[in-house]
């Protein structure tokens, strides 16, 4: 099998749902056991859990701040006790808060650097430890098409999305001699539950901007993890891979 990940641990931070969720399952499907990590949707992340199970696969959910350190090293210590190891770790947790810079407040610029940054480098920390030792893991930090290009009203969103290529990009080079590789995947527009909610002429207008004249789906930017994850990608370490139809090039 192509991407064949059996035998192998992943913990997917923001896993419940959306993306997260997609990402999830696709790992699951090559092979690997899948760590739900969820901040305080257990529902969800427990429905993301029963899909892949349902499927022949295997999960767990288990509940942390990731951006808060104690909980980080518990969650990861929870995969090496539990599962045994830690092979690939995909820092998908995000939010948006966005306004105008005018209008935005200071705690919505913290929080999202907070979730979306904060708690990748805190994640990354810990488990590029354990990686290193065992001289074989895969980082892969879910990114954007704003924090290559940026868009008005996500001052603070764009500069957490930029802020995590500028760690992959680092993080690469720290630990590319024990084998570790660190790769970002920036989605663009991709339809998810939250997109369902705007408004046809936002769609309309954003599709515009799309050269391959469509939305994507979650699937297609988890296929793109998927293989980040794999063997098949074991040369490929310091890239930031766009899954966004053409709308960012170069």
């Amino acid at each position: 099998m192509m991407s064949d990940l059996t035998g192998r641990i992943a913990i997917v931070t923001g896993g419940s749902r959306g993306i997260g969720r997609a990402i999830a399952e696709s790992l699951a499907q090559h092979g690997a056991t899948i760590l739900i990590n969820y901040h305080s949707n257990a529902t969800a992340a427990e429905e993301a859990a029963q899909a892949i199970t349902s499927n022949g696969g295997k999960a767990l959910i288990r509940q942390a701040n990731v951006a808060i350190p104690e909980e980080a090293e518990k969650l990861i210590d929870f995969a090496k006790d539990e599962l045994g190891k830690l092979d690939i770790l995909v820092n998908n947790a995000g939010i948006t808060r966005d306004n105008l810079i005018a209008r935005m407040k200071l705690e919505d610029f913290d929080e999202v650097l907070d979730t979306n940054l904060r708690s990748a480098w805190i994640m990354s920390k810990v488990a590029s430890r354990v990686m290193m030792r065992a001289r074989w893991g895969r980082i892969i930090n879910i990114t954007s098409v704003s924090g290559i290009a940026g868009q008005a009203g996500q001052t603070n969103y764009s500069a957490s999305k930029a802020g995590l290529i500028g760690l992959t990009k680092a993080l690469a080079r720290e630990v590319a001699t024990r084998n570790v590789t660190v790769n970002a995947v920036a989605p663009g527009f991709i339809e998810t539950d939250m997109t369902k909610e705007l408004s046809e002429e936002l769609v309309q207008t954003v599709t515009a901007q799309i050269p391959m004249g469509r939305w994507g789906s979650a699937n297609e930017v988890a296929h793109a993890v998927t293989f980040l994850a794999s063997e098949q990608a074991s040369y490929i370490t310091g890239c930031v891979l766009s899954v966004d139809g053409g709308m960012v090039m170069g």
